[in-house]
């Protein structure tokens, strides 16, 4: 009876595993499929963007500005607005954002108000940047008489950058050991002296590289722009007046049926993608030199 028993057992257990592997296998073999898909798919998108835009990319291109149609030109007013409302942005939203993030991790930890700091971060994290663009049309442009400027576009695009920021200095910030906190109190050490001297000097890397995330986000943005900068086809520094940039020329050119406007759009297209790798580039750099610090 008892040798018929563990037979059982044995058969049963045999049959969990065959059942196991097989199962293993089938997601193991959906995850590789899924995977390879979207590698597939990033890849079309990226020999799509080289083919089309790598043969336009010339001196021109930096040099000259938005031409009519038919004729030759470049994008040097709209990259020049774009470093700009970028710049503007960023330095608009990380300060911002290192100083709530701070907050939150300093002293609305535990409390209600930083849950619902916290929560309300969230929903602008996931917010379209639509809604933040006609947020700052109704709240800025139309209160300075419908004017369209790059300082609107900066505002819109520093409500982007505001939650990236954030949640990264708030993440960063917990991460520090405590005992680093409790070992500069000890001494006598003030808050804010803690604060700036031991605590950001730990999480600098991660800080930086939010900031550098959220650049490469806002650096191709288009909605927020056609409410609050919506575009210059000249050569503009002027802050309070309209300002082009890639994104919003992009836009403008991709399906205007202008042969060089079209190869205009994909170079900017091109630009802007490599831009953004060059950012994630040095933001991996970062991280990876914290690591090995850490390490």
């Amino acid at each position: 009876m008892h040798t018929a028993s563990m037979a059982l057992r044995e058969r049963t257990a045999a049959h969990l595993y065959r059942k196991r592997r097989i199962g293993d296998a089938i997601a193991t073999a959906l995850a590789c499929a899924a995977a390879l898909l979207g590698l597939a798919c990033l890849g079309w998108i990226l020999w799509t963007l080289l083919a089309k835009g790598l043969a336009h990319l010339n001196l021109a291109l930096l040099t000259q500005d938005q031409p009519p149609p038919m004729e030759a030109g470049g994008l040097r007013n709209a990259i020049v607005g774009s470093l700009m409302m970028c710049g503007m942005g960023v330095l608009l939203g990380a300060p911002l954002g290192i100083a709530a993030g701070t907050w939150l991790a300093e002293i609305g930890n535990h409390g209600r108000l930083g849950a619902v700091v916290r929560f309300v971060n969230d929903i602008l994290l996931s917010a379209p940047s639509i809604v933040l663009g006609l947020f700052v049309y109704a709240a800025f442009v139309m209160q300075t008489g419908g004017n369209f400027s790059a300082i609107g576009g900066a505002i819109a695009l520093a409500l982007i950058v505001l939650p990236v920021v954030v949640r990264t200095t708030d993440e960063m910030l917990r991460l520090v050991p405590a005992q680093m906190r409790e070992a500069a109190l000890s001494l006598g050490i003030p808050q804010w002296k803690v604060t700036l001297q031991v605590l950001y000097r730990s999480a600098l890397p991660g800080i930086v590289t939010g900031i550098l995330l959220a650049l490469a986000r806002i650096s191709g943005e288009t909605a927020p722009l056609l409410f609050t900068a919506f575009g210059n086809e000249f050569f503009s520094l002027d802050l309070h007046g309209a300002m082009s940039a890639v994104p919003l020329v992009m836009y403008k050119y991709a399906g205007s049926g202008f042969e060089n406007w079209e190869q205009l759009a994909w170079a900017g297209a091109l630009l802007i993608t490599l831009f953004v790798l060059a950012i994630s580039l040095v933001a991996r750099t970062v991280l990876l030199r914290n690591t090995a610090a850490h390490d």
